[in-house]
């Protein structure tokens, strides 16, 4: 106490400039403690993420009901649904196998029983303290064989499931039998389960019609619904962090779905979100989002491609195939709609950096070229050659081409040494020349009908003996006008000329390429002439039939630049999209499509089997009850080789005969070319920067970027590193010295 009133004594003592002093000094001793506090802080603690927050996400569709059976079509539900509801085996995005989920699994040595037993302790969302809702074996069975029901209404997740035998083993086991070795069939049960007391008195048949459930849905994943809220702008679905047993342990509070009947509704509310869905790309392919968001691009196991129907006579022609997938431009085509992923076979998991067929227009010509179907140019060259070759070689001789007014003749002559008397040309009898002697004469009437009248356009001039047999033919042609009498020469010089540059004679040159056909002759060709439409043996015109969806808009430009860029090869494409999805639907069904413009996706397992497999092949057989709606064969390929080698790649699981299948199908679909494959989609999805931890890896479904939604975050703390703690300072000071000391 004396020592406080010294101090205070000393104080009172001291001038005004001396206390402001040592004010100041004390001020200055403090911040620096404080400062070295805060800095040994710093130094010795790291961040960490901390559980806690709130995620919001915008998206563009409409809310349906919440049920793993029912999302096949529906992407934005699915987003929910991923979270609600959780499966007996998850998919892994960034080892891209499937592993365990709510059970563990063992698999015979056959690979033909899959048994799995559920973990501890696995609750249903609507569990209390009070009365526990425990996830059994019954609500497995439940899951399962609800599916496999006759009157299930979703006949596309019916098919995985066929010839399966599910069994309860015990009241957390349950064992799966296949028929035969399915390699992939562990992705067929990622599918989430759902509580078997939920739907005590609900038929089967109308199962898609539970809105209750759909609405207020009860699930075993990490999150739960707490409410849904229409709002003047969208939907908002609002989970909650649901307390599991199992690993891992996710750190946001609440997740937050708020659905926009457009795009430009969500980016008027933009402020008020941490998440887009998908994000549209400007005219320079650039993300639609402010900048203090993320963007992330990815792709999914997807392609977009062109569809030959084989069971049309035209494209069963080889030839024809890989005309037109060597002369389509995919990069300029890829580009034309924002795309820039190329895709060259449906076999996703192989290695596309070497490109089996780059575009080249001129092996794209020599294609076609084989093909059964010739440009009209390439058919009139060939069709006066082989005339110019009949007139040079017996005794009819004639100008080819002719200028005849009606009521004149044309008239042939020759020698009595080659001609025997008696013959006749085109039924009219040779008589002996009066003016010459040993030599003969025939005239033919430029009449309408008549016996050897010549007629206009090209006529058939045969010279036969006394007893029928012909000695000799030759084609005229017969000019209505005097302007086109002169195009008909013109024609024929041009022919000359070129027969003389194949020769390689002087003169002037001219090949096929630059011949045009026009008003049924040839000419030169001029800059601005299109290309003739093909045509077949039989005069046929190669017209094809695409069909395409409405959705997404891109295919509509996809096909436009398919319609212009084979105009160029001479194939006429016409465009048909359907006003409706249902008539789209029909018409995929039916196939009533020459080409089909489609996009495919294999999922997690990337398995071809059911779009390339003959087995997938729709049966036309003119009755509508026949038709499948899982043929997804929508080529009507066939082709025993490859059947084989989807049948291998579906039942090893010896990596090295798997990899060999799928080395052996892609060279068999490249050479029998069922289809051009064009681009694999790119997406983009975006989150402001404050939100950590995101990282997509190799997504199956858009949904999967949640599949590591554990390791997101919003919030942090800050944490001693190991072996350090505030008693750390008293050594961390010193040897702060030491390091300052020079």
């Amino acid at each position: 106490m004396d020592g406080m009133s010294r101090l205070i004594k000393l104080l009172f003592t001291m001038t005004r400039w001396e206390r402001w002093t040592l004010l100041g000094l004390s001020i200055l001793f403090a911040g620096s403690f404080l400062g070295l506090f805060r800095f040994f802080y710093i130094s010795n603690t790291v961040l960490m993420p901390a559980p806690g927050g709130t995620y919001i996400e915008g998206s563009v569709g409409d809310l349906q009901p919440l049920n793993p059976w029912f999302t096949v079509q529906n992407d934005v539900n699915r987003d929910i649904v991923s979270l609600v509801f959780a499966g007996l085996l998850k998919y892994n995005p960034q080892t891209k196998k499937i592993e365990e989920d709510l059970a563990s699994v063992q698999v015979s040595s056959d690979s033909t029983k899959y048994t799995l037993r559920l973990k501890d302790n696995l609750f249903w969302h609507d569990s209390t303290v009070q009365k526990p809702h425990p996830v059994t074996a019954d609500d497995v069975l439940f899951t399962y064989k609800t599916i496999q029901d006759p009157q299930f209404p979703n006949p596309l997740l019916q098919q995985n499931f066929r010839g399966v035998r599910i069994a309860k083993i015990d009241e957390r086991t349950v064992q799966f039998t296949l028929d035969q070795p399915y390699s992939f069939f562990p992705s067929n049960l990622t599918l989430g389960l759902l509580p078997k007391a939920s739907f005590d008195g609900i038929s089967v048949s109308k199962l898609d019609l539970a809105t209750d459930f759909g609405y207020a849905p009860v699930g075993a994943g990490p999150y739960k619904l707490r409410h849904i809220v229409q709002t003047d702008v969208s939907t908002e679905i609002t989970l909650e962090r649901f307390d599991r047993s199992i690993p891992p342990p996710y750190r946001l509070d609440r997740v937050v779905f708020r659905i926009f009947p457009d795009y430009s509704s969500l980016l008027s509310d933009l402020r008020n979100l941490q998440g887009v869905r998908l994000v549209p790309r400007n005219d320079r392919a650039e993300p639609m989002i402010p900048k203090n968001f993320t963007a992330r691009n990815y792709t999914l196991p997807q392609y977009v491609a062109v569809f030959f129907n084989l069971e049309r006579p035209a494209l069963q022609d080889r030839s024809l195939r890989l005309g037109l997938q060597l002369g389509t431009d995919k990069q300029a085509l890829a580009t034309s709609v924002q795309e820039s992923v190329l895709v060259d076979t449906p076999l996703l998991e192989l290695d596309t950096s070497n490109w089996r067929y780059q575009y080249d227009p001129e092996a794209a010509q020599g294609a076609l070229f084989e093909s059964n179907w010739n440009l009209p140019e390439k058919i009139r060259l060939q069709r006066l050659l082989e005339d110019d070759e009949a007139a040079n070689a017996g005794a009819l001789k004639v100008d080819p081409v002719v200028f005849l007014q009606t009521g004149s003749v044309l008239t042939f002559s020759g020698s009595y040494v080659d001609v025997p008397p008696g013959s006749r040309v085109n039924g009219v009898p040779v008589v002996t020349s009066p003016t010459s002697t040993g030599t003969w004469l025939v005239a033919l009437p430029a009449v309408r009908s008549g016996t050897g009248a010549v007629q206009y356009g090209r006529n058939v001039v045969r010279l036969t003996d006394p007893k029928g047999k012909i000695l000799d033919t030759v084609y005229v042609f017969r000019a209505k006008d005097a302007q086109e009498y002169s195009r008909a020469l013109d024609e024929q010089a041009l022919v000359r000329d070129f027969i003389r540059t194949r020769a390689g004679k002087p003169g002037r040159q001219v090949n096929a390429q630059q011949m045009y056909f026009a008003n049924g002759m040839l000419r030169l060709r001029k800059p601005d002439d299109p290309v003739n439409v093909r045509k077949n043996d039989k005069g046929d015109q190669l017209v094809l039939r695409l069909l395409t969806s409405n959705s997404p808009p891109e295919y509509r430009k996809v096909a436009a630049f398919l319609q212009k860029s084979w105009a160029t090869m001479g194939v006429k494409l016409i465009i048909d999209i359907p006003s409706t999805r249902e008539e789209f639907q029909n018409k995929l069904l039916t196939r009533e499509y020459d080409v089909l413009l489609f996009g495919q996706s294999l999922l997690d397992n990337l398995d071809s089997y059911s779009y390339w497999h003959s087995s997938g092949a729709q049966q036309l057989t003119g009755n509508p009850k026949d038709l499948r709606q899982d043929a997804y064969n929508l080529s009507q390929y066939v082709s025993p080789k490859a059947d084989q080698m989807l049948e291998t790649i579906r039942r090893t699981r010896d990596e090295k005969e798997r990899a060999e299948a799928l080395r052996d199908l892609r060279d068999i679909l490249a050479k029998d070319v069922p289809a051009i494959f064009l681009y694999s989609p790119l997406y983009t999805f975006a989150h402001h920067a404050y939100i950590q931890g995101v990282e997509l890896g190799s997504l199956s479904l858009h949904s999967d970027r949640f599949l590591t939604l554990q390791k997101w975050y919003v919030r942090q703390n800050r944490v001693f590193k190991p072996g350090k703690g505030w008693l750390s300072i008293f050594t961390w000071v010193p040897s702060l010295l030491v390091t300052q000391r020079p």
